[in-house]
């Protein structure tokens, strides 16, 4: 074996290929029985542990670090840097001011940190639920076949690997039956590639062997067993992780705030050198422009934005994890909350999941124990994915000790199922030598393969009339909701079987199932189409089954198509079907996945909901992929939400999660957005009119601070009730329809204190006109204008965030969450007083007369008039506030 160590992983591969099966036995020191418990140590040490590096979670101080790197925090950092040098490093040491930097850090200090915190709590929510959840193999190990997790997988084991399975490590097949692979997240290939036995001399990339499979593909049908060659980050996966890693797609919610970003950010670099230029002009002291420009662009930088969005995240998946719900992708709370269709398979989602065998017919409809025997020995002796179908025929078999069959027939070969076929085969032999292949599957499919049929306890020819008597015997027993399966036999005089030895066989009987609607899910589905999420039902099952089924929970259940009728379909014909039917029964995997990705095309955002193999790509491709802990490893792969407990109803508590999130972090952008524009335009007229600056540079970061920790509150805001019922979309033009009505309000009332500071009250408090006093006395008119706008733009921008929360005109309609009230109060209060205090005095800031108060109250009720019009206005315009 220290040979093999020496080896690289690409070389033993190669080696694993074209080596014959015995030779690999003997130097990894394995067998037909697996390692012994003595080897698994000895191997592990020598060869590693079954983990990517790449996959292991972030250290707590690079999620620190990651929490300050944003556009808005990088643009404050430099923004603290050009002050640092501007006020600090350049001034001389009696003018040397860090006021400036200690603002502009403690804005950064506070948003990355809050961020952090709220991101880490979610972690450490989600964590504990995902430790629930583990990713296992079945591995045989001295002779004794038990389930473990993939990570404890050593170079050496014995993997028996069945369809839906993820394949755990690089490994070089020993058996193979109709064995199909998707390596697609490997090579790029979409087709599933075909893997045998078989003995390689030619050269060739170990990804093109026929008998070696890869970590993180996934088996689409048939049953395999293989031995590991490689394993973590010696794994070919392993290997080109980091690329792996670097192809997430950018999801709606990602762009929508990335975009809005964007307008902001481009909003203050092309205004902010326009303001310094006519305050440069206008004033003629350059400096003292260049840092009121930069204060500016400080008060425009929404620096906030990345931890209310990241607050909102996390706080509704910590939310959602007590609710025994695995957020896997944060942003996916947010998509869940946009989902305006949710497609979902039918059984164990709309149904109970407890399969029943109800009944075992003949053609007579007599229950036929020969019926249940075959199909029993079917259901037993098969290796592939065992589903709840072949657990209640075994079931059954028990209680009626047919189980006992087991010590007179052997099983020889089988024909895995897969969804095309929609059928499985095992090759039995009992004790007389006589050799039977026993087939079970869709009833169509099996009267397709059959030829002749036992009837009174002969075997006649199955004519046409004799199918059509079947078919419409499976379609009454399908209108009470039993779905059934046909079963049949034939004699075979050899020792294996393939496909095409599926033909001319004999027509048993068939087996009725019954899986009854949950009881919660009527209410379920009704609370989801209040929510405005339409349910469309998307299954292999066939229509008869799945209308009863439909019926039964308020789901409209005319009009269902069929795989067959979608295939004859052209695209723009496919489309309007797409809109207009809610079922869509016996369908393909890929016939799923057309349907949500045409539904994604007309502009839904969708939800697929599913646990088997044929719901994996159709999860892939929807905008949320839903699945439960009981799912095959390949789905619970594709999911972003994993439910611990298999309830729609879960999903409406999801839903209006993700709605409340979307409510709150576009209140934020709204307010930050007409905010800043009314700003914006209040600093070029007050930079083109007065002959001083409005406000201090130093003035406008306080303000700014003061702001932002009030907005710190809002993600913990309530949402209306209505706003909840409608799925929203990410729109830039109603972010600039809003900014573009209620900015200027703002701008309106800041004007008039402009007017009345600089005409009525100040001249009043000094006895003189500005032009008039003398130079001690014109600082002190300045510091009484700045104080004066100060307060006033404080208390508006606060108080706007009541009027612009709800849509609602009373404030008891829809409260503020106390959080809201209790850091808005706090923040008015320590602005309002801090002109009273030594603080004040440092800023610039000086005492304002009682009736400067009397003014500021009318000019607030005035504003919040204003704004109540417009917000009636904006509502009837656009149909909506947020």
């Amino acid at each position: 074996m220290k040979k093999l160590i020496s080896l690289d992983a690409h070389n033993r591969l190669n080696w694993a290929m074209k080596e014959n099966i015995e030779n690999i036995f003997i130097k990894l020191k394995t067998g037909v029985s697996g390692l012994s418990n003595d080897s698994i140590e000895i191997m592990r040490e020598a060869f590693g542990k079954n983990k990517i590096s790449d996959q292991k979670k972030d250290s707590a101080l690079k999620k620190f670090i990651f929490a300050f790197i944003n556009p808005f925090t990088i643009i404050l950092f430099i923004l603290a840097g050009v002050s640092l040098f501007t006020e600090v490093i350049l001034a001389n040491s009696e003018n040397k001011d860090f006021t400036g930097v200690i603002i502009i850090s403690t804005m950064v200090i506070t948003s990355g940190l809050l961020r952090f915190i709220q991101e880490s709590r979610s972690d450490n929510a989600v964590e504990k639920l995902n430790e629930m959840v583990e990713t296992t193999a079945l591995i045989t190990r001295s002779g004794i076949s038990k389930e473990i997790p993939v990570d404890e997988i050593v170079v050496g084991d014995l993997i028996i690997l069945n369809a839906g399975d993820i394949v755990p490590a690089d490994i070089r097949l020993i058996q193979a039956k109709d064995l199909f692979i998707s390596q697609s997240s490997l090579t790029g290939e979409s087709e599933p590639v075909e893997k045998i036995i078989v003995e390689i001399s030619e050269n060739i990339l170990p990804l093109e062997s026929k008998n070696l499979i890869f970590m993180g593909s996934n088996i689409i049908s048939g049953s395999s067993k293989g031995i590991v060659i490689t394993t973590g980050d010696e794994t070919i996966l392993g290997r080109i992780a980091k690329d792996l890693n670097k192809k997430k797609n950018i999801t709606s919610f990602e762009k929508g705030v990335n975009s809005v970003s964007k307008v902001l950010i481009t909003f203050m670099l092309f205004m902010v050198p326009f303001i310094f230029l006519i305050n440069g002009v206008v004033k003629g002291d350059w400096f003292e422009a260049f840092l009121f420009a930069l204060s500016i662009a400080v008060g425009l930088t929404p620096e906030m934005l990345p931890m209310i969005v990241s607050a909102n995240l996390a706080k509704g998946a910590r939310k959602m994890a007590k609710k025994k719900v695995i957020v896997k992708n944060l942003n996916a709370i947010q998509d869940l909350g946009a989902m305006d269709i949710l497609c979902t398979d039918k059984t164990g989602t709309l149904t109970e999941d407890k399969i029943i065998l109800e009944h075992y017919f003949n053609i007579n409809e007599q229950e036929d124990k020969d019926v249940l025997k075959y199909a029993f020995l079917n259901s037993f002796y098969q290796t592939g994915l065992k589903n709840l179908i072949d657990i209640a025929i075994i079931k059954h078999a028990n209680e009626k000790e047919i189980d006992l069959l087991t010590k007179t027939y052997t099983k020889i070969d089988e024909i895995p199922f897969d969804f095309n076929r929609r059928k499985m085969s095992v090759l039995v032999e009992n004790i007389d030598k006589n050799i039977e292949l026993v087939t079970k599957g869709a009833v169509e499919e099996i009267i397709e393969i059959s030829s002749f049929i036992q009837k009174d306890g002969e075997i006649v020819s199955l004519t046409r009339e004799l199918k059509e008597e079947i078919m419409q015997q499976v379609k009454k027993f399908n209108s009470f909701g039993l779905r059934i399966l046909g079963i049949a036999k034939k004699e075979l005089n050899r020792n294996s079987c393939s496909l095409t030895d599926e033909n001319n066989m004999i027509f048993m009987g068939y087996l009725a199932f019954l899986d009854p609607p949950k009881s919660s899910t009527k209410e379920a589905i009704k609370s989801l189409l209040e929510f405005n999420v339409g349910i469309k039902i998307l299954t292999g099952d066939n229509d008869s089954v799945t209308a009863y089924v439909c019926s039964q929970v308020g789901i409209d259940n005319t009009g269902i198509m069929l795989g067959s009728e979608l295939d004859r379909l052209s695209l723009s014909e496919l489309k309007i079907a797409v809109e207009k039917k809610s079922i869509f029964a016996k369908l393909s995997p890929d016939q799923k996945t057309l349907i949500v990705k045409t539904l994604r095309e007309n502009g839904h955002t969708v939800g697929f909901m599913g646990d088997g193999i044929n719901d994996a790509s159709a999860m892939k491709e929807a905008d949320v992929g839903i699945s439960v802990d009981s799912a095959v490893d390949i789905a619970k792969e594709s999911a972003d939400i994993i439910l611990l407990e298999k309830s729609l109803m879960v999903l409406e508590d999801g839903i209006i999660e993700g709605r409340k999130i979307y409510g709150n972090i576009i209140k934020y952008i709204k307010m930050t957005a007409s905010s800043n524009f009314g700003n914006m335009f209040s600093m070029l007229v007050a930079s083109a009119f007065l002959p001083f600056l409005p406000m201090y540079p130093i003035q406008i970061l306080m303000l700014n601070l003061i702001y932002d920790i009030s907005c710190i509150a809002i993600p913990w805001d309530n949402v209306d009730s209505d706003f909840i019922k409608k799925p929203k979309k990410w729109d830039a033009s109603s972010i600039k329809n809003f900014m573009l009505w209620i900015g200027p309000s703002s701008s309106i009332f800041d004007i008039t204190t402009y007017i009345v500071m600089y005409f009525i009250i100040t001249p009043h408090i000094l006895k003189g006109e500005f032009h008039s006093l003398d130079v001690l006395n014109q600082e002190r008119f300045i510091s009484i204008f700045n104080t004066a706008w100060f307060i006033e733009s404080l208390w508006s921008q606060t108080l706007v965030i009541y009027l612009i929360r709800t849509s609602k005109l009373s404030f008891f309609k829809n409260r503020p969450s106390w959080q809201v009230i209790l850091l808005t109060t706090i923040g008015i209060t320590i602005g309002t007083i801090i002109p009273f205090t030594i603080l004040g005095d440092k800023l610039g800031m000086v005492a304002l007369p009682y009736y400067y108060f009397i003014f500021l109250f009318v000019t607030l009720t005035a504003y919040i008039s204003l704004v109540s019009v417009l917000k009636i206005k904006f509502i009837k315009k656009y149909k909506e506030l947020l």
